[in-house]
């Protein structure tokens, strides 16, 4: 039997605000379960009494795949060697996600995007394997921001 592998994401102090991006960019998404800190500044280290009460891990499901999102501090970033993988129907979805998810334009190449959080994601047609069998289609690829499939 295969183990679920959930991806857990850290976030400076947004967590709940980015879960909740994500789960209104995402269809079928959904929060299953949230653990806060806890209320009594007492029981807590002195870097964390800021979040006394507040949401520490946030469980959420992106089209029926699981995640976690962690609420802490600004110790670590994500970096582009990590990245999500959005596999799209056509050009309507690639469209749609694209329009969601990029927000840094500066950091778009090749069908890769960077969003408002500093995540990185792929968006990418379903038959990629297939359009990268065609005729120059790296050098294609390699021009483009945002994929257009008609252009491989």
């Amino acid at each position: 039997m295969q183990k679920i592998i959930v991806p857990n994401l850290w976030f400076d102090h947004n967590a709940k605000e980015a879960v909740e991006f994500y789960t209104s960019v995402f269809p079928e998404s959904k929060v299953t379960d949230t653990q806060y800190y806890p209320a009594d500044e007492g029981q807590l280290e002195d870097f964390q009494k800021e979040f006394a009460g507040k949401e520490l891990v946030i469980n959420f499901e992106l089209n029926g795949n699981k995640f976690a999102a962690i609420n802490a501090g600004p110790e670590f970033k994500f970096t582009e060697a990590v990245s999500f993988v959005v596999e799209c129907d056509d050009q309507d979805e690639i469209d749609y996600f694209w329009s969601k998810l990029s927000s840094h334009p500066e950091f778009e190449q090749c069908g890769w995007c960077k969003d408002k959080y500093g995540l990185s994601w792929q968006i990418v047609p379903k038959n990629m394997g297939e359009l990268m069998q065609r005729p120059d289609a790296f050098a294609h690829m390699s021009q483009m921001k945002k994929l257009v499939i008609a252009d491989f």
